[in-house]
Formats: structure tokens, C-alpha cells, sequence
């Protein structure tokens, strides 16, 4: 018994040290400037990283990681070809029931794993200035789970620094960053699609992407420029001018229909006879305003529809052409 447990501790403990390895070359990789392939190489990493965190603490929890099945009332493991056991890849980590990680992060997660699926299947190019903030998340997420699922002498924040730059932001390069316009049609298109899904208030999580507002700042003394990143207490003065302002630059918002717009568009369409009352008995029928659905938001007393709902209503409209016509 006492071998055995040895066996499991130093499993767990190799687990922890490929996990920790995985991550930190992750960032040395996206960090350093003679490597182009930065983006793609710290979604491969990260994600074998949070695999092995998660394998470390199922084997702790003695949760059963690896694929089986079960053969009169007997487990059944699957192998591959070389009789070697199948293990869980991240994303069926992160849907068992035992998954100690929180919704936002997994969320984060989820996205870089959509996100491996398609580079996995053509080249990218220019993704890095996109994503930098979610991969930013990525890091703080797995540091915090890190110490908190095991021990503070897992942390790699000792091992990580602020990365220089040699070039200046302004707000021409950050529209432009907006725009999407440099990406694989299909790498845009999986983010609009994954962000659409996403509550505000889980979009705008620091866990899902960490965002940084640069505030060119002079200094009258000596000294007080010499940090490039300065923390402000969130009960200051400056920080709640920062966060005033940071209301109008937010990086996006979702397009919001009220009712009567829903309706308008709807008859623009052809769809002449759909009123708000047709309106009403729809979104009632499919239970549309749950949050969990994402599909509109509640602002000050009044309630506000996403575009996904307006494509759902117009999807209704054209299978009941003959009736509202």
C-alpha cells in the first residue's frame, strides 16, 4: 500500500512538472520576437498545460481519467494501437462533473480549443494581436488554479515578466485591431461566432480576455514614470475616471432590438401580418428571455434582443410564410 502511494504522489508530481513546463515555454515562445509562429504554438502548449493541471487533479481526487467502458460491471479500458491507455483530452476534463474550474475560465478554454481546431486544419497568420488578451487570461487563470488546486510552490508568476515592446500603441493600430481584416476567413469567423454566444457579462471578464488600458502618463517627479504597469487601487479617484471612460471604449457591445425594431425589420422582410403580439407569443413559446439562452438582456426595466434572436425570429417567419405574408 505504502509503494502504491508513493506511485500516485509521484505521478501527480510529474504530471504537475510537465504541466508547469508546458506553460511556461507557452509564454517564453509568444514572448520572444524572433518566433512568428507565437499564437498557434501557445494554444498547443496551454492547452497540454491545463490537461496534465486537470489529470494531476483527477488523480488526486481519484476521479477515473482515463477512457473505458464499462463490460459486465467491469471496466473495459480503451488503447490505442500500441496498448497504451487512452486519457482524456482537456475539453472531456473540463466537461465532467468533477471539473473544479469555473465557468469563465472554462469558457476561456473552450475558446482556445475551438480555436487549436482550426489552425489544426490550415495556416493562420496575424492572430496575435487579436488574442493576446485571452492567452493574458489563460496564463493568470491557470497561476490562480494552480496554487489553489495544489500548492503555492507551483506558481509561475515568479518566472514571468512584463514583455517589452519596440513600438508605440495609438488609437489608429487599435481600430485597426478591431477589424479583423488580416484574418483567415475562418478564424474570424469561428471568434465572431463563439463571442456571439457569450453573455456581456461573461465577454467582459477578465478571466475570458484580460484587457489593458494604456494611458500615456507623465510624471513631475523622479521616479514616478520608471514602472511601465501601475496598479491603481479601484476605490481611487483615477480608477473610477479610468473606468467612466473605459464605459465608451469598450471593445464591443452587442447590437440590441427592442420589440417594435424586431417587428419593423420583420415586415421590411415581406412578413406583413407578424405584429408584436405574434412577437410575444414567440419568445414565450421558447422560453427566450432565460439568461442561460443568451438571446436579449434586461436594461433599466426594458428588455433588449441580440441579433441571435433575430435571426431565430426571421428563421420562424420564412417556415410560416403562407400565414404572415
Amino acid at each position: 500500500m505504502k509503494k502504491r502511494t508513493r506511485k500516485v504522489k509521484s505521478i501527480k508530481t510529474e504530471l504537475l512538472t510537465k504541466s508547469r513546463e508546458a506553460m511556461l515555454s507557452a509564454v517564453q515562445i509568444f514572448n520572444n520576437p524572433n518566433i512568428h509562429f507565437k499564437s498557434e504554438s501557445f494554444i498547443v502548449l496551454s492547452n497540454i498545460a491545463w490537461m496534465y493541471l486537470l489529470h494531476a487533479y483527477y488523480r488526486d481526487k481519484k476521479v477515473e481519467y482515463r477512457y473505458h467502458q464499462i463490460v459486465n460491471t467491469r471496466k473495459k479500458f480503451d488503447k490505442t494501437k500500441r496498448g497504451a491507455y487512452k486519457y482524456w483530452e482537456l475539453e472531456r476534463c473540463l466537461n465532467d462533473d468533477n471539473n473544479p474550474i469555473d465557468n469563465v475560465t472554462s469558457s476561456n478554454l473552450r475558446f482556445l480549443i475551438g480555436l487549436r481546431h482550426e489552425i489544426e486544419h490550415q495556416m493562420t497568420t496575424k492572430i496575435d494581436e487579436y488574442l493576446s488578451g485571452r492567452f493574458q487570461s489563460c496564463c493568470l487563470n491557470y497561476n490562480l488554479y494552480i496554487k489553489q488546486l495544489f500548492d503555492s510552490k507551483y506558481a509561475i508568476d515568479k518566472h514571468l515578466s512584463v514583455s517589452l515592446q519596440f513600438s508605440s500603441i495609438n488609437e489608429e493600430q487599435t481600430e485597426k485591431l478591431k477589424e479583423f481584416t488580416d484574418l483567415p476567413k475562418n478564424i474570424a469567423s469561428y471568434i465572431n461566432d463563439f463571442d456571439d454566444k457569450l453573455s456581456d457579462e461573461l465577454y467582459n471578464d477578465i478571466r475570458f480576455s484580460y484587457r489593458v488600458l494604456y494611458v500615456p502618463k507623465s510624471a513631475n517627479n523622479k521616479g514616478q514614470a520608471d514602472k511601465v504597469i501601475e496598479f491603481i487601487p479601484a476605490n481611487t479617484p483615477e480608477a473610477e475616471g479610468i473606468n467612466k471612460e473605459y464605459v465608451l471604449i469598450k471593445e464591443k457591445e452587442k447590437k440590441k432590438h427592442l420589440p417594435k425594431n424586431i417587428v419593423d425589420i420583420m415586415k421590411e422582410k415581406g412578413f406583413s401580418r407578424f405584429s408584436v403580439y405574434k412577437h410575444t407569443q414567440l419568445w414565450q413559446n421558447h422560453d427566450a428571455k432565460n439568461p442561460s439562452k443568451n438571446l436579449g438582456v434586461n436594461v433599466e426595466g426594458a428588455w433588449y434582443w441580440y441579433d441571435n434572436w433575430l435571426q431565430i425570429v426571421e428563421n420562424h417567419c420564412n417556415k410560416n410564410k403562407k400565414d404572415l405574408e
